[in-house]
């Protein structure tokens, strides 16, 4: 058996922003002109006129200040409330496997290697940009690896299961190494026009690179242990997919086409298995509250997260024992967890123990303990 660790990682972040005040005023004018067209039918009680957002709804509902998307333009636009993407054609790279290589090759970078060092590409998303050939395969191809990839995905423990996969792989001596890449447009799945919603989500790629510990060239975070878990609920829920010609209405506008949540329900059943899992974790692996300098959390809800610090940490978390970056990126599925740890590590010492966790739409929820070497 040998010992996996992360030894190098990389964030592709947009260089498009959506700012809380932008967005609120395209949403409020998308109402206007929702509440004009359909006025006769408000009128007679057949339609609620949509209410308008604020700033203030968004910030105190999910602490999200901004986030970043590949288009702005379409979004944006009161008239289209999605993002407008350029078709390519077959023979150009796709936007995901665009995306996933900047990370890749940053989280390359920073472990000191090569793609003549990569064994295996895991792409792990919340949506994948097509069905087949795998996204992960072309990133392979992009990057000249050899060896194989596969896609998968468990929506927003997406990053943890994948690092599990890798993991796993490298413990029982089939490979010796794996990027595991969470390339993720969420944009282009959100419900603009849905004001419970319509601010959570943004897009970014983030990669790790996992290797044998004997094969690390600097310092890295041996994984100590990983665990995933999955309970089904419809409460985070897309009905996107390629069955949907097939059925009556299947081409229509129809909400579920999107991302939907009951946010209430999910608030309720997701802390508590969150809690326990990281909980039961911890114990069976010897690992105290006092022994964690620091927990990486899924991005979804400043709230989510504050509640999820406090009851592993058995204290209110102090400042940057539980980072968020959410205010900046907002919630960006499988990515969230992976950006947090990456801008919040280089302070580790050796021997430092921290814990990487996702969870979201399943239920699904993933973690990983690591500790620092070197």
């Amino acid at each position: 058996m040998y010992t996996p660790a992360i030894t190098g990682s990389g964030v592709f972040t947009p260089e498009q922003v959506i700012t809380n005040a932008e967005l609120v005023a395209s949403f409020n004018a998308y109402v206007d002109l929702y509440n004009a067209e359909n006025a006769a039918k408000i009128d007679a009680g057949e339609l609620p006129a949509k209410a308008y957002s604020s700033e203030e709804f968004i910030v105190k509902a999910s602490g999200i200040n901004q986030r970043y998307v590949i288009d702005k333009k379409g979004i944006l636009d009161p008239t289209v409330m999605h993002p407008l993407l350029r078709q390519r054609s077959d023979d150009e790279p796709s936007l995901m496997a665009e995306m996933a290589l900047d990370a890749a090759t940053k989280a390359l970078t920073a472990a000191g290697k090569t793609a003549a060092d990569v064994d295996a590409v895991i792409c792990a998303a919340s949506n994948l940009e097509r069905a087949y050939p795998a996204v992960a395969i072309e990133i392979q191809d992009l990057l000249e690896i050899n060896g194989f990839a596969f896609d998968m995905n468990v929506a927003c423990s997406s990053a943890t299961f994948g690092i599990q996969a890798a993991a796993d792989m490298i413990r029982s001596g089939s490979i010796r190494s794996a990027l595991v890449v969470n390339p993720e447009i969420c944009s282009a799945h959100l419900e603009w026009r849905d004001r419970d919603c319509h601010f959570i989500f943004g897009d970014v790629a983030t990669a790790v690179f996992l290797e044998r510990t004997e094969d690390a060239t600097g310092p890295y975070f041996e994984i100590k242990s990983t665990r995933c878990a999955t309970d089904f609920s419809n409460n985070i829920r897309n009905n996107n997919g390629f069955l949907r010609r097939s059925r009556p209405d299947g081409l229509a506008d129809r909400r579920d086409m999107q991302f939907m949540q009951n946010g209430r329900k999910v608030f309720k059943e997701v802390l508590p298995m969150v809690a326990a899992h990281i909980s039961e974790h911890m114990t069976d692996n010897n690992v105290q509250a006092t022994d964690l300098k620091r927990v990486w959390l899924h991005q979804a809800n400043k709230s989510m997260n504050d509640f999820i610090g406090k009851k592993v940490l058995e204290r209110t978390p102090e400042e940057g024992e539980q980072p968020n970056i959410l205010q900046d990126y907002a919630n960006t599925s499988s990515a969230g967890s992976i950006i947090a740890f990456s801008q919040n590590s280089n302070d580790f010492e050796d021997g430092d123990t921290g814990l990487i966790c996702s969870f979201g739409a399943g239920y699904s929820v993933g973690s990983v303990i690591v500790q620092k070497r070197g």
